[in-house]
């Protein structure tokens, strides 16, 4: 089956991409496809990126689905006092 995947902010230079159709074995879950990349692009192993899928925020565990997009979104910091 096809998912979309997209790349935001730093991880879009360490994977080199910034959107592409994959295609992926049934029952492959969002945190499997993360790690699928890393180890495609070792920098970003230590990298805990948040995953989405369709704009909404899940977990490692979620299923993919035909057509689905998902995005991997890396940590936030920053933030000055107030």
């Amino acid at each position: 089956m096809r998912v979309q995947v997209q790349f935001f902010a730093i991880l879009r230079e360490l994977i080199g991409v910034k959107t592409e159709t994959k295609e992926i074995a049934d029952g492959t879950t969002v945190g499997q496809l993360w790690r699928e990349y890393a180890a495609r692009s070792p920098r970003v192993t230590n990298i805990r990126a948040a995953y989405s899928v369709n704009q909404k925020l899940v977990n490692a565990n979620y299923v993919l689905r035909e057509r689905d997009v998902v995005g991997f979104i890396p940590p936030v910091s920053g933030g000055g006092s107030v």
